[in-house]
C-alpha cells in the first residue's frame, strides 16, 4: 500500500487504474504456469515460421528442467544465458527458474574480456550459447570453471523450408565444431532429461534471487543487478493493469533482447505471464521488422528511438495499414519531442488509433516503472509511475525531496526495486537507502523534474551534465533541439574539456539522407542553434559524421565519443589544441554583446 507519508499526485490522474494491486507470491514459472493452465492451446511464442502452444512450452520447460538436475544443477547454481531472443534461450531461462538456479543473462555480442568477466562475477557453473558463438568460449575455457558449455543452433528450432533456405545462407557462416570439442549440443543436452525421473521442481520464495542483468548503473561501473521473482511477477501484473486493451493470445514482436530489462522484462515475461503471444526475433533491421509488423499483424511493439526513426524511412511501410496496433512503447533511450510528432503523426495516417507511449526507468527497477498513460499525454514528459511505483525528485547527494518543477535527482521506490548490486555492497549502499518515510529508494543519478499531476520529466544522468563558464548545459535538451533542425538526422552532445571554459560544448551530427556536409551546412545549423538555444549552451563545434557509434542496446554510445575526444586531444600537437579553444572560446564580456559570428564549427 502507499504510504501517507509518500506523496503521490499522480493518483488524481490514474482514471480506471488501481493505484495499488495484488502480486503473486510464486516465481516467474509459476506465474506462466497458470497461463498453461487456462490457455494451453493458445500460441505462446512463434519463431521463424514455428508456432508452439502454451501446453508445449510447458513440456519443453520441465523437459529442460529435467536436463539440468540431470548434469548437477541445484538450488541457488548460476546458469549464464549468452543467447539472442530464440526458443531455446526462453526455454532455458524458465527451466533455470522451475530448478530454483539463477539465470545469469548476458550480450551474446559482448567480447571474450566481458563474457569472462560475467561468468566469474556471477559465479556460473553452467552456459548456454548459439554455435556461432562457440569460439570466445572456448578461447576463455581456460580461464573459468565451467562445468559445462551447452552450444545451440538457430536452424534446430527453424521450419523446414526456412531451414534450408538459411543452410545456403547465413548457416554457411558458421564455423563447424569440432568432434572433440568440449561442449554438449542441445538436443544431445535435453536427452539427459529424458532419463531423469526425480523431482526436479524446487519450490522458491517469492523475494528469492532469480535473475542477474547487467548494468552500468548509477555510477558507471559495470554492475550484476540482483533481481527476485517478485520484481519480474509485479512488472507483468503492472503493465497488464497500465494496457487494459490488452487480451490473452494478443502478440508482442520481440526484438528487444532478452539479455536486457526491458526486452526480458516487458517484452518477454509480462507476455507470457499474461497467456500473450510472444514473436521471437534473434536478429533483425529496419526493413525486416516493418515486415514482421505487417506480416504478423502484431498488437503490441516495443523499442528504441533509433528503431522508430528507421521505421519512418521504409518503403514498405508507405501504405501500411496499423489499425492492428494496440500499443506502441518506447524506452533505453530519450524519445525527442520531434521524432515523437512525427512517428504520432505517422500512426494517425496509417489506421491507428494509438500513440506512442514512452516509459523510462532502470535496470535497477528490471526496466520500466514509469509509463505514458494511455488517456494523457504531456509533451516532454516519460509519463506517471505504474501502479505502487513511488516517485520524487530530490536535491542531489540527498534525500530532501524539492518541490514540484523543480530539478533534482529521480529517485524510484516499489514492489521492482532490486535486491541489491552482485558482489558490490558498497554500491549497493550508494544506490538504496532508506528514507525517513520508511521505504527503500533508488537513487538513479539520473536528473529529472516532476509537475504537480506526477508526471515525470527526465533530463539526463547526472554525469553527462556539462559545466561550461558555470553554466549547467544538459546534452539531451540540446539533441533534442538539433534533431529538430530538417538537415539532421541525429544528434550526440558531449563536454570537451577546456582549461577556460572548463567544458566546451561540441555535437556530432549525422545529417539525413542527401544534405551534404558543407561549409554552407554547417552555417545554416548553427544559425538555426542561436535563435534556439542560450549563448552559454551553444556547440563550439560540430563534426558531421556518417553514423555514431551505439551500445549493444541500440543507445548512441556517447562516452565512445567522449574517450576518442580525450585521445584526440592527447595527440594533437599543443598549438593546434590551443589555436582551437581560442577559435571556439567566446568571453563573458563578448557573450553580453549582440552575437554576430558563429563560433568555430569543425569536420
Amino acid at each position: 500500500m502507499i504510504s501517507n507519508e509518500v506523496k503521490a499526485p499522480w493518483l488524481s490522474c490514474y482514471g480506471d487504474v488501481p493505484p495499488t494491486l495484488s502480486y503473486p507470491e510464486g516465481t516467474m514459472w509459476d506465474a506462466v504456469e497458470e497461463m498453461v493452465k487456462k490457455y494451453p492451446k493458445y500460441i505462446a511464442y512463434n519463431f521463424m515460421g514455428c508456432k508452439t502452444t502454451y501446453r508445449e512450452f510447458a513440456s519443453q520447460v520441465e523437459l529442460c528442467a529435467k536436463a539440468l538436475r540431470a548434469i548437477g544443477i541445484r538450488e541457488g547454481d548460476r546458469i549464464t544465458i549468452c543467447m539472442p531472443n530464440c526458443p531455446q534461450a526462453v526455454i532455458m531461462f524458465y527451466a533455470v527458474n522451475l530448478v530454483g538456479a539463477i539465470a545469469n543473462m548476458i550480450h551474446p555480442l559482448s567480447s571474450e574480456r566481458e563474457i569472462e568477466f560475467y561468468i566469474k562475477e556471477s559465479g556460473s557453473v553452467v552456459a548456454l550459447t548459439l554455435d556461432q558463438f562457440y569460439g570466445k568460449f572456448e578461447a576463455i575455457r581456460q580461464n573459468v570453471d565451467l562445468q559445462q558449455v551447452i552450444i545451440a543452433r538457430i536452424k534446430d528450432e527453424m521450419s523446414p523450408q526456412l531451414k534450408a533456405g538459411y543452410m545456403l545462407t547465413e548457416g554457411l557462416k558458421v564455423k563447424r565444431i569440432p568432434s572433440d570439442a568440449p561442449v554438449v549440443f542441445w538436443n544431445d543436452f535435453l536427452r539427459g532429461g529424458r532419463k531423469y525421473h526425480w523431482k526436479y521442481r524446487v519450490e522458491r520464495k517469492k523475494d528469492d534471487p532469480a535473475v542477474i542483468l547487467y548494468s552500468g548503473g548509477t555510477t558507471g561501473i559495470t554492475k550484476g543487478i540482483l533481481l527476485s521473482n517478485y520484481n519480474f511477477n509485479a512488472l507483468a501484473r503492472q503493465i497488464l493493469v497500465a494496457n487494459p486493451m490488452f487480451e490473452p493470445g494478443d502478440s508482442m514482436l520481440c526484438v528487444m533482447p532478452i539479455f536486457h530489462g526491458f526486452g526480458l522484462g516487458v517484452t518477454i515475461h509480462s507476455i507470457l505471464a499474461n497467456g500473450g503471444r510472444c514473436i521471437l526475433v534473434p536478429r533483425f533491421t529496419a526493413k525486416s521488422y516493418a515486415k514482421m509488423i505487417l506480416k504478423y499483424r502484431c498488437n503490441f511493439i516495443a523499442g528504441v528511438p533509433s528503431l522508430y526513426e528507421a521505421l519512418l524511412r521504409e518503403p514498405c511501410m508507405k501504405k501500411a495499414d496499423l489499425s492492428c496496433l494496440k500499443g506502441v512503447f518506447c524506452g533505453g533511450d530519450t524519445l525527442t519531442v520531434e521524432l515523437k510528432r512525427r512517428f504520432d503523426k505517422f500512426l494517425d495516417e496509417h489506421n491507428s488509433r494509438i500513440h506512442i507511449r514512452e516509459g523510462y526507468g532502470t535496470t535497477e527497477c528490471v526496466t520500466a516503472s514509469c509509463l505514458t498513460p494511455i488517456h494523457l499525454a504531456k509533451e516532454g514528459s516519460v509519463g506517471q509511475p505504474l501502479p505502487d511505483m513511488y516517485y520524487k525528485i530530490v536535491k542531489v547527494g540527498t534525500e530532501e525531496e524539492v518541490p514540484y518543477g523543480e530539478e533534482g535527482e529521480i529517485c524510484i521506490a516499489g514492489p521492482t526495486v532490486m535486491l541489491g548490486y552482485l558482489n558490490q555492497p558498497e554500491e549497493t549502499e550508494k544506490t538504496l537507502r532508506r528514507h525517513a518515510d520508511g521505504l527503500l529508494w533508488v537513487h538513479t543519478g539520473d536528473l529529472g523534474v516532476m509537475d504537480s499531476d506526477g508526471f515525470v520529466y527526465f533530463r539526463q544522468r547526472i554525469k553527462r551534465m556539462i559545466i561550461t563558464n558555470g553554466y549547467n548545459v544538459y546534452p539531451s535538451q540540446l539533441e533534442n533541439i538539433l534533431d529538430a533542425h530538417e538537415y539532421v538526422q541525429v544528434s550526440c552532445v558531449i563536454g570537451v574539456p577546456d582549461p577556460i571554459r572548463m567544458q566546451r560544448v561540441k555535437a556530432f551530427i549525422v545529417l539525413k539522407t542527401g544534405i551534404e556536409p558543407t561549409d554552407e551546412t554547417k552555417e545554416k545549423i548553427m544559425a538555426y542553434c542561436r535563435k534556439n538555444i542560450a549563448k552559454y549552451a551553444l556547440p563550439r563545434e560540430i563534426e558531421f559524421r556518417d553514423s555514431l557509434p551505439k551500445t549493444l542496446v541500440g543507445k548512441v554510445a556517447y562516452r565512445l565519443l567522449e574517450e576518442e575526444e580525450l585521445e584526440r586531444l592527447k595527440s594533437a600537437p599543443q598549438q593546434e589544441i590551443e589555436e582551437e579553444q581560442e577559435e571556439g572560446h567566446i568571453t563573458g564580456q563578448e557573450e553580453n554583446k549582440e552575437q554576430k559570428k558563429a563560433p568555430a564549427v569543425v569536420i
